[in-house]
């Protein structure tokens, strides 16, 4: 988000705060609060809602979003942005995105969010970066798992006074448990303020229970209920009316918790933050054989250096209140036995736990600190955010990078950027942001911002491992270059096309049919992605349950690829925004009617388009029987126009869940389907296939019976006598036996045919 858009750089006054090199706050660009804090073993996430937005009333806020950073070294951290913002993903809920919860299980991510003070919900993704979906109005038909207005699983808020704070913990078999609640009335008063709920997921599938809602006492719980487990041992926290998180602990989730004392004092005490206190937010995780605590601040916003601030309708100040802004901060727990120590404050933050490996692709905000640097979160429905580093390049402007392993050596570094300015470069340099110049990239103009181009910089002296790196902005004007993400390279990689997924890697000829699993191989460079996996998980492999659907073709894509028989692979458990790619070679220009084997358990839909421009949007019908049914495959169609040569086709999800088995391309518009059986794997006659359909679109269902009324296909055509020829001349009727019977669904009549043999 980029609150100074309005205004210019009336309010560009941000960078290195007073309290020099230190590592706290996580962010010196954006104001952030309240948060929470994850870990799956491999990442630590940090999650807080976005204190940008300036009310200018003293200790008041306008909260209308979440942002998210992850970890895997405690000291270089990925801000992924605002991966979540009030009424932008479902339309018209949630009103507001205050103090939230996260937890990560199996890959997955579940944020439990309050709308305001009124009501607690839940989204889930398979990313941090999103996109998000809301399980609970999937699964209940409700925007909320309890609310004091609009539609709620537990109708109502069981009397709680605020309808807020909600935290989350899941166990290792998947139960999960939402707590909520704060505030006082004459029914639920201070210390009986808090509920909990349990929940269950089965594949994707969110359902609370109901009866499992419990009241919780915690001496002197003000707000911001938060569960962790250590060992066999429950942990509650909540903040309390003097502002202090105090804990308690219990063999059982659901209590009744035994009072400790205090672990997180007042944020008065915060180094640097000048006795400005206010309320107090935690969230604590175990990454690595070590415990941390999260909690914001105000050192951010009382620093000589810090950003400005505006309301939504565009007021702005450089000055803004002590009151409305905090920042985020992380510190190490430490435990005296089974009890948590009073948390330590620090400007360093915790150590970090291993070197940075300088040669990956990241995000171009990674980093362990920040100087006059801004970002923007693009949002595209469907899709995961973009987070855009946006450099004051006439300032003193840099990230810095801690502990950097370049092992033998980086000689090149790519950048990908988007650069509307005259004269943007970035210096990299070793030591401080005035050190060792290792070398400079000069970005390409691209004109647009949301046109990015990979920029190549040859690099000299970074081998083994280097304490600081920085990444130092220099330009004619502010904000006027966008950076992406960045990677140093051992030896400098030219940009690689995506290639067809077969032994010669030749786009596949048209007309003719393609295999989904057979999307292409991933090139290398902007540009040259071949498909968008929401994770990295096949969950046919990592699903309990799933293990006899489990295929390993084209293992580590995270494609969900899976079996449906010995000799049939298909593409599955597709979420909304996830692509594929293919590129194919036509015999000559023209229009081609595009036949796609689909099947949806609810009905679902996916677009089409070619050398990016759409062809359209299809929609894949609900199975016609039983809930879960992904083995009714209906035949759907669009028509595209294809260049002589190598075009590129990507399917993209409009909806969630469907699978796809492949698609065949007809010379011709509205042309009929010549590969009606579409090449199944092992040689299968498809249209003998049980509950595979064909020629769908626009037609009549007829169903072929043999004497014994068994059902042994069905056949799509606009007559009788259509589905009567069409019967006769597949090669699956060659393999019946004497009279068969075909009748339209819809009308009932029949009609009795020899099979020809």
């Amino acid at each position: 988000m980029n609150i100074f858009k309005k205004v210019g750089g009336a309010c560009l006054t941000a960078g290195l705060v007073t309290f020099g090199l230190a590592d706290n706050p996580l962010s010196t660009y954006h104001y952030l609060a309240d948060p929470s804090a994850a870990s799956d073993g491999d990442t630590f996430y940090v999650l807080t809602d976005v204190d940008d937005y300036s009310p200018q009333k003293n200790y008041d806020y306008d909260i209308v979003g979440l942002n998210a950073f992850s970890s895997e070294d405690m000291k270089n951290w990925t801000d992924h942005g605002m991966i979540f913002r009030s009424k932008r993903e479902f339309g018209d809920y949630p009103n507001n995105t205050w103090a939230s919860g996260i937890a990560v299980h199996k890959g997955r991510i579940y944020i439990v969010y309050p709308n305001g003070a009124s009501g607690v919900g839940m989204i889930t993704a398979d990313n941090i970066a999103g996109p998000y979906k809301d399980p609970v109005k999937e699964t209940h038909g409700v925007n909320y798992i309890a609310a004091h207005y609009g539609s709620s699983f537990i109708g109502g808020c069981d009397d709680i006074a605020h309808c807020f704070d909600p935290g989350i913990f899941i166990e290792e078999d998947g139960t999960g448990y939402v707590i909520f609640g704060g505030g006082e009335n004459d029914k639920r008063k201070y210390g009986n303020n808090l509920d909990i709920i349990k929940f269950t997921d089965n594949n994707g599938k969110i359902t609370f229970d109901k009866n499992s809602l419990k009241r919780i006492e915690a001496p002197g719980s003000f707000e911001a209920p938060y569960i962790h487990k250590k060992d066999n041992t429950y942990y509650l926290s909540f903040n309390t009316l003097p502002q202090v998180i105090d804990y308690g602990y219990s063999n059982s989730i659901t209590g009744p918790y035994t009072f400790v004392g205090t672990v997180i004092p007042g944020i008065s005490a915060v180094p640097d933050a000048h006795n400005e206190g206010g309320n107090n937010h935690q969230g604590f995780a175990e990454f690595k054989g070590k415990w941390y605590a999260v909690y914001h601040d105000r050192r951010l916003v009382t620093a000589d250096e810090h950003p400005g601030s505006c309301t939504q309708a565009g007021v702005c100040t450089n000055s803004p209140n002590k009151e409305n802004h905090r920042s985020v901060s992380i510190d190490e727990l430490t435990w005296s036995g089974d009890k948590m120590n009073k948390l330590s404050f620090t400007r360093e933050g915790p150590k970090q736990i291993k070197n940075f490996d300088a040669l990956r692709t990241y995000k171009a905000l990674t980093s362990s600190k920040q100087r006059n640097i801004r970002s923007r979160t693009d949002w595209t429905k469907g899709e995961a955010v973009k987070h855009v580093l946006t450099p004051l390049g006439t300032k003193t402007s840099w990230i810095r990078i801690s502990g950097v392993d370049f092992g033998k050596g980086a000689e090149n570094l790519r950048i990908k950027a988007a650069n509307v300015g005259d004269g943007n470069k970035v210096e990299i340099r070793t030591g401080s942001e005035t050190g060792t110049l290792a070398g400079t990239c000069e970005l390409t103009k691209t004109g647009s911002w949301q046109t990015y181009a990979d920029n190549d910089c040859e690099m000299k002296g970074l081998t083994g491992v280097i304490d600081q790196v920085f990444f130092v902005f220099k330009g004619s004007k502010d904000s006027t270059m966008g950076l992406l993400e960045w990677e140093f390279q051992g030896q400098k990689r030219e940009p690689e096309p995506q290639t067809a997924h077969n032994d010669t890697k030749t786009p596949w000829a048209v007309p003719g049919v393609i295999q989904a699993e057979d999307f292409d191989d991933p090139g290398y460079g902007a540009g040259n992605d071949s498909y968008s996996e929401a994770d990295a998980d096949n969950h046919s492999c990592t699903d309990t349950g799933k293990e006899a659907e489990c295929s390993k073709y084209r293992d580590g894509t995270g494609v969900d690829i899976y079996k449906k028989s010995d000799t049939q692979i298909v593409v599955g458990y597709i979420n909304k925004g996830e692509w594929l790619e293919y590129s194919v070679n036509a015999a000559e220009a023209g229009d081609y009617t595009m036949y796609v084997a689909a099947a949806s358990s609810g009905g679902s839909s996916f677009t089409v388009s070619v050398n990016g421009e759409s062809a359209g949007e299809v929609t894949v019908p609900a199975a016609t029987a039983g809930e879960e049914n992904y083995s009714d495959y209906n035949k759907v169609k669009t028509n595209v126009t294809l260049k002589a040569g190598v075009n590129i086709i990507r399917i993209t999800a409009a909806a969630d869940w469907f699978d796809l088995d492949y698609f065949n391309l007809a010379k011709g518009k509205n042309a009929e389907d010549n590969a009606p059986n579409g090449t199944l794997e092992g040689g299968k006659d498809a249209i003998v296939v049980q509950n595979v359909k064909f020629d769908a679109q626009g037609m009549a269902q007829y169903e072929v019976f043999d004497i014994q009324g068994n059902k042994i296909a069905d056949v799509f055509a606009a007559t009788m006598a259509e589905a009567t020829m069409k019967w006769q001349k597949s090669s699956a009727a060659k393999k019946a036996q004497g009279v068969n019977l075909i009748r339209n669904k819809a009308t009932g009549m029949v009609s009795k045919v020899r099979a020809i043999r």
